[in-house]
């Protein structure tokens, strides 16, 4: 009987050695003098120096790219999923107002291939670097049987922090409050199950075919639009206290993730004239779908909601567009429970 070995058994320890080796140069450049261990350590060690705070609290928040990856393997692209992850998470802690101090990261595979699994770390490690991240350390799991060769998991652990009295839950929002909208690029990384459904096996379309409303871009380069961080752009509205609430809008769309953040005796009233991008348009005709699913669905072109004083309307306009954003209102904060839309 021929003797039985890890590789055979479908899992490659130098493949996977191959891999760290590529990782390393990018993830070191993320790396501050805080971060006090290399790549290869059991855990990543991170001095915790918070004395020019008073009340400093740690935000955690972890999250995947979901089905997204499905349209990266199609296209054999993984260079901007680890972005997605990065920025989606960002999102997630900014929403309560924190900045990240670090992130960690998890891929599993089938079959591991070295390059495509540094091709998702240069992501992530661009993505921390454009955020003011540290990606601290992480995990490669290769693992046959269970998925299968050519799929991909990426998933991933952030931690940032925020001064006690600066933190953003939505306990302050009234009614006769604005929302601000700021655009998304796309569907960020929610609603890919549908889309992929509705794209590739009802319309019978492929990743690399064209279509009118898009222009110059293909369907998979539409699917594949890096999901946004709104880091850089919100940072001057924390700092004078203009924000009430925050609302990443992820899977469930407006109508599930607004009211997250809305306080008893709340409700909100959207007025949806914004410009919506036109993948979303694509899907919606594709499975012949209903604005409400699509709206329970995606994000339909605004990846984040603010809610903010009108007496401060102006200067959270002004500083939004100082940052290159282009808000929009988007509704207004009700006395009435739920949220309904302006048609």
């Amino acid at each position: 009987m021929k003797p039985v070995d890890y590789r055979s058994s479908g899992v490659d320890i130098l493949e996977g050695e191959k891999a760290i080796s590529l990782m390393k140069a990018e993830v070191r450049k993320t790396f501050t003098k805080n971060v006090l261990s290399d790549l290869g350590h059991f855990g990543g060690l991170f001095r915790a120096d918070f004395s020019n705070m008073k009340a400093p609290v740690l935000v955690a928040s972890t999250d995947g790219v979901g089905t997204k990856l499905k349209v990266a393997s199609m296209m054999g692209e993984y260079g901007t999923v680890g972005m997605d992850l990065v920025n989606h998470c960002v999102n997630d802690i900014l929403v309560q107002g924190a900045s990240p101090l670090f992130f960690m990261d998890y891929i599993a595979c089938g079959k591991l291939e070295a390059q495509t699994a540094a091709e998702i770390v240069s992501g992530l490690a661009g993505a921390c670097s454009e955020n003011g991240c540290v990606l601290l350390g992480g995990e490669t799991a290769e693992m046959p049987g269970f998925y299968g060769e050519g799929d991909y998991d990426v998933a991933g652990t952030i931690v940032g922090l925020v001064e006690r009295d600066m933190i953003i839950d939505g306990s302050d929002i009234r009614p006769g409050m604005i929302i601000v909208g700021l655009p998304s690029n796309g569907l960020h990384t929610n609603g890919y199950s549908l889309a992929r459904k509705v794209i590739f096996e009802t319309a019978g379309i492929t990743p690399s075919d064209t279509h009118p409303l898009l222009e110059d871009r293909t369907i998979g380069e539409a699917l594949l639009a890096v999901h946004r961080s709104y880091l850089r752009n919100l940072e001057p509205l924390l700092k004078e206290k203009l924000v009430k609430g925050i609302a990443h809008i992820t899977g469930g769309g407006i109508p599930g993730n607004l009211s997250r953040i809305l306080p008893e005796g709340c409700g909100a009233l959207i007025e949806p004239h914004w410009d919506v991008p036109a993948i979303f348009k694509v899907i919606q005709e594709s499975g012949n779908i209903d604005i409400s699913e699509m709206r329970k669905a995606f994000n339909m072109g605004a990846g984040m909601l603010l809610v903010a004083e009108k007496d401060d309307m102006d200067r959270v306009m002004e500083l939004l567009s100082m940052k290159g954003e282009k808000p929009f209102v988007a509704g207004s904060i009700t006395p009435d429970a739920g949220i309904l839309f302006k048609y």
